[in-house]
């Protein structure tokens, strides 16, 4: 079960209703229209058709997967007073003093550049259920960080 903020659920369902009511159509008219080129085996717009075909279908199939196993959260169920998804969290590398903030998302709504981190990174995973002012360790690829926890918002 993974669960999602509405925007990014929203987002989602949008996606697979585009796919599904305007580019699959699309797909198979290209499709007919090259499979009535003639000779399949030697019909490179035939094996681009299918190629489209099949990452059209592939991606429609995943995205009612993420739907089908998603929950949309209330960010007022939510606790205020510990890291949580959809939480802003503010803390400080206590081995550079650098100050970061980033907000705890599903891995689906993960965006390094947009500031959140999934849940599921080793960052996400070590701020989850903490407090302001606890200090956590956590393994990264580059070794290991300390981080204090400055604030948390929602």
């Amino acid at each position: 079960m993974e669960y999602l903020s509405k925007q990014k659920y929203d987002e989602i369902a949008a996606e697979l209703h585009h796919l599904i009511g305007e580019v699959y159509p699309k797909v198979r008219e290209d499709l007919a229209e090259a499979s009535a080129q003639g000779d399949r085996s030697d019909n490179a717009g035939y094996r681009e058709a299918r190629r489209i075909q099949g990452k059209t279908i592939s991606r429609i199939r995943f995205l009612q997967k993420v739907l089908e196993n998603s929950r949309v959260i209330n960010p007022d169920a939510l606790p205020k007073d510990r890291v949580s998804l959809l939480s802003r969290v503010e803390f400080t590398n206590l081995t550079t003093n650098a100050r970061m903030s980033f907000e705890i998302v599903s891995p689906h709504e993960m965006d390094l550049e947009a500031g959140k981190i999934s849940l599921k990174s080793p960052i996400g995973a070590a701020l989850m259920g903490k407090k302001v002012g606890e200090t956590v360790e956590v393994r990264v690829p580059s070794g290991t960080l300390r981080l204090r926890i400055d604030s948390i918002t929602q």
